[in-house]
């Protein structure tokens, strides 16, 4: 038998003890205060097994959202598996901008492309009821699909959700706002094969030699998804700003705007119809 402190002393040769207290949390179901309230209670077997299958697995890079099958976005707890994208803080920005756009839409109609998670989707929802907005989200994955249906029970809330590419299976249908945060990055990148991104489902991360491929599909299209006055927002890359600034000007776009995250970077970009 070992002890919490223990336990914990001997992740910190292999991992963070910041990480290593957040997989015992994971494995004991408690809160951090327990973790220091306990340290020299005895771990039990079982847990003290899957605390080290769980510290081994993070040595070899495995993102902690995997592990522990969540991640916080916007205030909330979402359950995150190998087949989304873990959300990032700075695509907060996107569910921010949203709401503004919409603010003063009676009764909006909502799309989320490339879905995922469904945590921009179930935010916008949430933030929404009272508007009484109508949310859809749409990605071409069954299995990212699962994943948002389950975040949206969690939180009570009733999305569309839609298999389909982009606006493949959305033909005639017309919205007050359009979101994406789509591939963005170049196949080929040096930065996929490093970090946690080596994990994450490379359909959601890469589009194309220059990554632009999924974006020039979405802005050419948005126009015949748009209500008149509706908005595009996407998220892209930290280089893109000048390139899918064009993208929108050459699509018909007007009162083009581009947004700054906390870091200074220009990470969302949009316009209206």
């Amino acid at each position: 038998m070992t002890t919490i402190a223990a336990a914990l002393a001997a992740a910190r040769n292999n991992i963070a003890i910041s990480e290593a207290k957040r997989l015992l949390r994971h494995v004991l179901a408690c809160a951090a205060a327990h973790l220091e309230a306990h340290r020299e209670d005895e771990l039990p077997a079982e847990a003290a097994a899957r605390f080290a299958e769980l510290v081994g697995r993070r040595a070899a890079g495995e993102p902690i959202a995997y592990l522990t099958g969540a991640r916080e976005f916007y205030g909330r707890l979402f359950e995150v598996t190998p087949a989304v994208l873990i959300p990032r803080p700075e695509t907060e920005l996107l569910v921010e901008l949203g709401i503004a756009k919409v603010a003063s839409m009676p009764q909006p109609r909502i799309l989320e492309l490339g879905t995922g998670s469904g945590c921009i989707a179930v935010s916008l929802a949430l933030e929404l009821t009272a508007k009484g907005a109508t949310v859809t989200a749409a990605d071409i994955s069954p299995d990212a699909l699962a994943v948002a249906q389950r975040n949206a029970a969690t939180y009570n809330v009733t999305l569309r959700l839609v298999e389909s590419d982009w606006f493949a299976a959305l033909n005639g249908e017309r919205f007050d706002l359009i979101v994406a945060n789509p591939p963005y990055i170049p196949l080929g990148d040096p930065h996929l094969s490093q970090g946690d991104l080596r994990f994450e489902p490379p359909q959601a991360l890469a589009s194309g030699a220059d990554g632009l491929e999924a974006l020039r599909r979405i802005v050419g299209a948005a126009p015949h998804h748009l209500k008149p006055g509706g908005w595009l927002q996407f998220e892209h890359g930290y280089d893109q700003a000048t390139l899918v600034h064009e993208l929108l000007r050459a699509a018909g776009f007007r009162e083009i705007q581009q947004h700054r995250d906390l870091a200074g970077i220009v990470r969302v970009s949009g316009g209206r119809v």
